[in-house]
């Protein structure tokens, strides 16, 4: 008897990481995730530390970074967010991002596009705070959410390599597999 095999759907992940610094451990998470990751999922950044403050002035005559976000987002099956909590929120560049995605009124990149949320931070709780906020966001920009797993992940040390490689089986397991409403502490 020949086996069939079933045809391999593969899905375009854009994420975004909600911190513009470089050496940032939410883009270190990305890349965990991205490692992690089931290879039917193909991923890629959608950058946003190139856009200039957003203001409706700009809605007549979108810039070439605005169209382009706006595009990166058309072409992704769904979004990932990767965010720092910066104030017991998200940071002012993903909340620039969001809006500049948003606009102008009537041709929101979010409606209908599936995201999901996760972040860490040094803290206890993660970014569970932040997550919360970016969701009441994503809810406004009708943006179906992925709401569990959820994870609030602190960041330790010595978890991950700089290129994302989970050093810790227990770390990778649960990035991996995921729990709900869980808290996990990297280290």
């Amino acid at each position: 008897m020949q086996r069939i095999e079933e045809p391999v759907t593969t899905y375009k992940i854009g994420y975004f990481v909600g911190s513009l610094a470089t050496h940032s451990i939410n883009r270190t998470l990305s890349k965990a995730l991205i490692r992690l990751a089931p290879p039917e999922l193909e991923f890629f950044e959608i950058p946003i530390k190139d856009l200039p403050l957003y203001s409706y002035d700009y809605d007549s005559d979108y810039p070439a970074e605005g169209r382009a976000l706006k595009d990166a987002i058309t072409s992704a099956d769904a979004v990932l967010f990767v965010t720092p909590e910066y104030n017991r929120s998200i940071p002012g560049a993903l909340k620039n991002a969001i809006d500049w995605a948003s606009r102008p009124w009537g041709n929101n990149s979010f409606t209908h596009k599936p995201s999901a949320v996760i972040g860490t931070s040094p803290g206890s709780i993660g970014t569970a705070v932040a997550q919360q906020n970016l969701r009441s966001v994503l809810s406004f920009c009708n943006s179906p959410q992925m709401n569990a797993p959820e994870a609030y992940v602190q960041f330790k040390p010595d978890v991950f390599t700089s290129d994302g490689e989970v050093v810790d089986d227990h770390t990778a397991r649960y990035l991996r597999d995921g729990s709900v409403q869980r808290t996990v502490g990297l280290g």
